[in-house]
């Protein structure tokens, strides 16, 4: 608990810039918080699901059950059953539904990364700012007599190292919220793309067995 506190007396010394520095920082916190509870509530993908797709020539009925258990949030959900909806026409036609849908997935997965995306480039900017700022401080309280108030100078070097730490400090951490969020954005989209291959084979497989029973008869 004094550590916080001491943290919260250092950053009274910050001069300025700490708030809009601790505004990038609650932004990105948001945004790294809405986003994981997004992929928590909208990104899963049971084992079970997993499974049926994978399995060769699988009833369709037993894939309409699992996305009914699933929910009209979740984004597997919204893929597959496009698929599913369109399985009776071609099968390009199939596809392309699908790879409509998968973009506007990605937009869903990506919104809000723009947010880290800028405080990641503005946090330190920030920070240097206010290192520029608490040195032109101290510069000017040495006069032309020589140092004439060194706490005030003393003053001036807080301020720009608090800025320029707290800076840092808030860009590394979006920026590792920013990497995570896109290669989870990224290994959901690959995992989506290649279960909607399985059934876009398994369609094919239907319209073959289909011609093959229309030529048999």
């Amino acid at each position: 608990m004094q550590d916080i506190l001491n943290a919260i007396d250092a950053l009274q010394y910050g001069g300025a810039m700490v708030y809009p520095l601790l505004a990038l920082g609650l932004a990105a916190l948001v945004v790294m918080l809405d986003k994981a509870l997004a992929y928590h509530r909208h990104a899963r993908l049971p084992e079970s699901l997993r499974q049926l797709v994978e399995t060769y020539g699988f009833a369709w009925e037993d894939l309409e059950r699992q996305l009914q258990a699933l929910g009209p949030g979740n984004y597997f959900g919204r893929f597959f059953r496009v698929i599913m909806d369109n399985r009776s026409k071609p099968a390009w036609w199939v596809e392309s539904r699908a790879g409509d849908e998968a973009q506007q997935i990605e937009k869903s997965l990506g919104r809000g990364l723009w947010v880290l995306d800028t405080v990641v480039t503005a946090a330190p900017l920030l920070g240097l700012l206010g290192t520029i700022l608490g040195m032109m401080q101290s510069f000017k309280l040495i006069g032309a007599a020589g140092l004439v108030n060194p706490g005030g100078v003393t003053a001036g070097v807080a301020e720009a190292l608090i800025a320029t730490a707290l800076g840092l400090l808030i860009a590394l951490v979006a920026l590792f919220g920013y990497n995570f969020l896109t290669r989870a954005q990224a290994q959901t989209l690959d995992e989506m793309e290649r279960l909607g291959t399985r059934l876009v084979d398994h369609i094919r497989l239907d319209a073959q067995d289909a011609g093959a029973g229309r030529e048999a008869a």
